[in-house]
């Protein structure tokens, strides 16, 4: 049984996915700061985020300690990751959280977090899209399907706020945030188990 981030078995898991959006350029920082607070990481990242970072991705695996995986495994290979105890999809891009809510799973990271819902995993997703493209009426129905499926949305007011389209924020992208929303969302399914 998982108590606070940590399980019987050591360090709680979690999956941490990106899509290609700047913020993950920055994923090595979110994934010691996310070890700094007892996860042990997966990274998982969407076939466009991992050629942005393909020459990053030795150093990525040495950080995490775990492949960094872009790619479904093939039928009777061996999962090369410990299952996921929470899930954090940070940067999520206008393309991924679509694809997501309609359940179109030909991306790996995308079908994980489809199956996630099913299995409960605790999942928090932090879009990262534009102030031209939330206007599309798909996206805030996508971010209403997360949320009746009980998914942690950290968009708008308290959550990633958008840009306009060719800006970036002074102040960065807030993994910080996210990365406090997949503790508080993990202690809250934990004191629901225990009660």
């Amino acid at each position: 049984m998982t108590v606070g981030l940590w399980s019987d078995e050591g360090m709680t898991t979690l999956y941490l996915f990106c899509s290609a959006a700047p913020p993950a350029l920055e994923v090595a920082d979110a994934i010691a700061d996310a070890q700094a607070r007892g996860w042990d990481v997966c990274l998982g990242l969407t076939p466009s985020a991992h050629r942005w970072l393909e020459p990053e991705v030795d150093e990525l695996e040495r950080l995490a300690g775990h492949a960094v995986r872009s790619s479904y495994k093939l039928p009777g290979e061996p999962d090369e990751w410990p299952t996921a105890d929470a899930i954090l999809f940070a940067p999520a891009t206008f393309n991924t959280v679509n694809e997501w809510a309609l359940g179109l799973t030909s991306k790996f990271v995308v079908g994980v977090v489809a199956e996630a819902i099913g299995k409960r995993i605790p999942t928090v997703v932090m879009p990262c899209a534009n102030a031209a493209y939330v206007q599309h009426p798909q996206f805030e129905r996508s971010l209403d399907v997360f949320r009746a499926a009980g998914v942690s949305v950290l968009y708008g007011p308290g959550g990633f706020e958008p840009n306009q389209p060719g800006e970036r924020r002074a102040e960065g992208f807030p993994w910080g945030m996210a990365l406090d929303e997949v503790g508080r969302i993990v202690r809250a399914a934990v004191e629901k188990e225990m009660s």
